[in-house]
């Protein structure tokens, strides 16, 4: 059997997943497995091969809490896409799995062939899962169609059916040691260091270490320590804070309830996932603010005098969310001939 795995490139969530999906795959007897890898803005390093590299669709990171809309539309180049989407040889693979990656997905589409998606987006749009209080009708589009599988199998804070799985954690972050030094990891790659730090420089009560995405050296500002982004040694920090503020992005969420760490979310403006991410946690007991704002400071402090651990079970069920896929799609159907396109065709 040969098996395409398509990984969204924006941010470092899909990264680190497929850092435990692949491996598995390709330990399978009789099977091979190209990976491809579409989008920027991600600093994570995989220890695989990865056969395609496309620029996709992107979302560009803002420093204002949210997705730059400008630059994104700036960046995104049409014709390529297109070029990129064509030059896809589909047909050579017997399963297409896609982490809401849109060159595979809309390849599968155009040669009529069956795909499947897993990821936490085609999750949130499960009839089960907590919605934000505001629908944002374009936000639920683009999760909708911009990577369309045939067959969706989700990934959330909660199962939701016998297809909605428990996250995927990745084996380097449970073999930490969870510790609590009593300071808090910060985590917002869509607002400037300027604005986080504004923001936090009235807890002084309390050390920070924010992980920049601009920034290339380490320095401090008072109880505020600022560090380029790494990924070992985020992980560490992590494993060893009192808690997490994050935005509400799936992957770094998930791994903080995993370490058991009290964790506050912002979600992206513009973002209709990660609203959809954070009604979930908002609905477990995370605390969830709007924006990076003043007035929010007061709930902020509450957090940090009152704020609870949530406790969850994530056990390890890599291997059998794969073999759920595998036993149910392949050597079926997976001809030219696509079913119809339907939000959880296979939950119905």
């Amino acid at each position: 059997m040969k098996i395409l795995y398509a990984i969204q490139g924006t941010g470092n969530g899909h990264l680190a997943r497929a850092m435990e999906v692949v491996p598995i795959l390709k330990k399978r007897k009789k099977c091979t497995v190209d990976v491809l890898i579409s989008g920027t803005e991600n600093e994570l390093k995989l220890p695989f091969e990865v056969n395609y590299q496309f620029s996709g669709m992107s979302f560009t990171f803002g420093k204002r809490g949210g997705i730059d809309l400008w630059n994104t539309y700036r960046k995104m180049h049409s014709l390529r896409l297109l070029h990129e989407i064509k030059s896809l040889p589909v047909d050579k693979y017997d399963l297409i799995i896609s982490d809401f990656e849109p060159v595979s997905s809309w390849a599968a589409q155009l040669a009529k062939k069956p795909s499947i998606g897993l990821s936490n987006q085609v999750a949130t749009l499960h009839p089960l899962a907590p919605a934000p209080k505001n629908t944002d009708i374009l936000g639920k589009m683009i999760l909708q169609y911009y990577a369309p599988t045939t067959y969706n199998y989700g990934l959330h804070f909660k199962s939701l059916d016998k297809n909605v799985f428990t996250p995927i954690i990745r084996k380097q972050l449970r073999d930490l040691e969870i510790k609590d030094k009593g300071y808090y990891t910060v985590y917002l790659p869509s607002y400037s260091d300027e604005r986080i730090i504004d923001f936090l420089k009235k807890f002084k009560e309390v050390d920070w270490v924010v992980f920049s995405k601009t920034s290339k050296k380490k320095y401090r500002e008072k109880n505020i320590y600022v560090k380029p982004l790494d990924s070992d040694f985020f992980l560490e920090c992590m494993a060893e804070s009192k808690g997490i503020v994050s935005n509400a992005g799936f992957g770094t969420t998930s791994e903080a309830l995993f370490l058991n760490k009290k964790l506050l979310v912002i979600p992206m403006k513009n973002q209709y996932e990660q609203h959809c991410n954070a009604a979930m946690l908002k609905s477990m007991g995370v605390t969830v603010i709007k924006k990076l704002k003043s007035k929010h400071r007061d709930k902020f402090k509450d957090w940090l005098k009152d704020g609870k651990k949530i406790n969850v079970n994530y056990p390890n069920i890599t291997e059998e969310i794969l073999e759920t896929i595998i036993d149910n799609h392949a050597g079926q159907g997976l001809d030219n001939t696509i079913a119809e396109n339907i939000p959880y065709t296979i939950f119905q």
